[in-house]
């Protein structure tokens, strides 16, 4: 018997790196999972490989759309909804990115709108679909992923920065709207974790993308997604606010010791 047995969770940004580990942590421990992002073949290779791992056809399903249109998550999230996924208990609200390192005054309009779109009005878009839901069944448990960097700033961080400041700003606001109702408001923020984030960052550069990681051990994508399985399993009664998550040699967005070469 899992842990999460009988429960319904939606991750969002599902087809890589924080979000894949997410979902296949939350499967381990009994959950029907949603599958969330933009690049269905991979939702689908994810799905096919959770149903014939568990021989359900119910234990996964794939959902193709992009968080930062408002239609195509709406109709996307009620269409499986309406197809025997109706009671959605944890949503792990993870989709995100960051793109370019620019200062301000040369800041790439197109890439402050990706970050944007999809960190902060993405999260706002999957949430209000989902969470009147949990507020009509009084239970629910929602999960945002923020990052260190909306803790503290570092140069040509400044839009990204902004945008995982406001996730923790809206979850707060979360957890005083929801108050009352027994919903549950965790977020996870991880420092450095090695994922495909960095590759967009720097547009599939990988020689650049391994910088960040140059010298020291990251936090993986299994560890994050072990906080988040955490914060879910705690009994009714608590509500883990915050998981700060960093690696051991990471003090701070910029404080890294790195071993020589």
């Amino acid at each position: 018997m899992g842990q999460l047995d009988g429960k319904i969770a939606l991750v969002t940004g599902a087809s890589s790196g924080i979000g894949r580990a997410t979902a296949w942590t939350l499967f381990g421990e009994g959950a029907r999972v949603i599958v969330a992002g933009r690049r269905g073949e991979r939702l689908e290779e994810l799905r096919d490989e959770m149903i014939k791992r568990r021989g359900d056809p119910q234990a996964c399903g794939a959902l193709t759309a992009d968080v930062r249109d408002r239609q195509d998550i709406t109709e996307a999230i009620r269409a499986i909804t309406d197809a025997g996924w109706g009671e959605i208990d944890i949503l792990v609200n993870n989709a995100g990115l960051a793109a370019g390192l620019e200062p301000i005054q040369e800041g790439v309009f197109d890439n402050w709108d990706r970050m944007i779109e999809t960190n902060i009005r993405g999260l706002l878009n999957v949430s209000r679909v989902v969470v009147p839901g949990m507020v009509a069944r009084r239970r629910g448990h929602i999960v945002n992923i923020g990052s260190v960097a909306g803790r503290d700033i570092y140069p040509g961080g400044n839009v990204y920065c902004a945008t995982k400041a406001a996730v923790e700003m809206l979850n707060r606001g979360f957890r005083v709207d929801l108050h009352g109702y027994q919903i549950r408001v965790t977020n996870v923020i991880p420092g450095l974790v090695e994922t495909e984030f960095s590759l967009v960052r720097f547009e599939w550069d990988r020689e650049k993308a391994a910088k960040p990681y140059a010298g020291m051990t990251p936090l993986s994508a299994a560890d994050v997604a072990d906080a988040v399985l955490w914060a879910v399993t705690r009994p009714p009664h608590v509500n883990v606010e915050e998981i700060l998550l960093m690696p051991t040699a990471q003090a701070t967005a910029t404080m890294v010791h790195r071993t020589a070469p």
